[in-house]
Order: C-alpha cells, then sequence, then structure tokens
C-alpha cells in the first residue's frame, strides 16, 4: 500500500475490513515522525515520546472508526497528540510530587544530563527557554515555531480563539527572547 494516499483514501481503506491493518499502518507510517517531533518538543525526553506515541497511536487504532472526518486526519491526530503529552506531563507532575522534595529532577536538569547537550549551542538554549515557560505557551509556541501551525489550525486543535493563541504566542516569544540574552 502506498504510504503517501489521501487521508481520505486511507480512512476508506481502514473501514474495509480486508484492507484496515494495511491502512492503519500507512496512516502511522505518513504521521508517526511528524507527531514524534511535536510530542517529543513537549515531553522532551525521547524515551517519553516513544511512549506517548505509542498510546496516541493506541487511541488511533480504538478511535478511527469513529472519526466523523470534520476536522482533517492530521489535526485529529495533533489533537490526541497534545492531549496525550499533557496527560503525560500531568502525571509527572504528580509522580514528583509523590516524591521527596530533596530527589526532584524537572526537564531543565534532564535537558542538562543529556549526553549531547552542548550549552554553547543555540538549539540547547533555546530547550531550555523553552522549558521555562507556562505548559499551555510551551505548546501553543512549539505548535507556532517549529511546526509553523497557523493560528486557525491551532484552534481547532486547542479549542482557544486565535486572538488568546496569539496573544499567549507573543507572551511566550518575549519570554524565550528575554531567556536567550540573559543567558
Amino acid at each position: 500500500m502506498e504510504q503517501y494516499q489521501s487521508d481520505e483514501s486511507l480512512l476508506a481503506l481502514f473501514r474495509n475490513p480486508g484492507t484496515k491493518e494495511a491502512a492503519f499502518t500507512a496512516i502511522v507510517n505518513k504521521y508517526k515522525e511528524r507527531l514524534y517531533w511535536h510530542i517529543r518538543r513537549m515531553v522532551v525526553i525521547h524515551e517519553d515520546a516513544d511512549d506517548v506515541l505509542q498510546n496516541v497511536f493506541i487511541k488511533v487504532w480504538k478511535g478511527l472508526e469513529h472519526f466523523r472526518a470534520e476536522s482533517g486526519l492530521y489535526t485529529w491526530l495533533y489533537r490526541i497528540g497534545t492531549n496525550e503529552s499533557i496527560t503525560h506531563l500531568q502525571n509527572q507532575k504528580k509522580k514528583k510530587a509523590a516524591i521527596s522534595f530533596g530527589n526532584e529532577v524537572d526537564l531543565t536538569d534532564q535537558i542538562r544530563a543529556d549526553p549531547y547537550f552542548d550549552a554553547a549551542k543555540i538549539e540547547w538554549k533555546l530547550q531550555l527557554a523553552i522549558q521555562q515557560l507556562p505548559e499551555q505557551q510551551r505548546l501553543i509556541f512549539n505548535l507556532r515555531y517549529f511546526d509553523e501551525m497557523p493560528y486557525n489550525k491551532m484552534s481547532e486543535i486547542l479549542g482557544v480563539t486565535e486572538g488568546a493563541l496569539k496573544a499567549s504566542y507573543h507572551h511566550a516569544a518575549k519570554k524565550v527572547e528575554n531567556y536567550l540574552r540573559k543567558s
């Protein structure tokens, strides 16, 4: 099955019991890399991103038959990826709260502990700056800056008005800029 068929044809093939699995594999292959990087920018750690991505595709498998195509398939997948990432981050916060305060390690420390971390490289400084943002601003910044997602698409995915998204992105960009100037 050709990997990059249209979403409409992949959905039609998914609804056919004889081609369901092959269609799902094609959907996974078409979107896994883009979803991985979207998730990775939110959860930071590679292993966590892999776990979240796996959860996303489990949810997609279970829910694809009921997908009504009111939004695009990509938008729907992003929404699931975003929600799963947020759930993962919230679960991480709960786990950290259960751990004694002296043993906490936040994402900034995890970035610095990465064997590929080089404090002199701007991409690492950018990641450290992004991790300082509140969760919602970090999500909006990542969608706009890295994915170059239009505000109307973000609005569909996040259920937030375009005006609020623009304001949030502006504030996030200013915070990142200030962080980079200080470092």
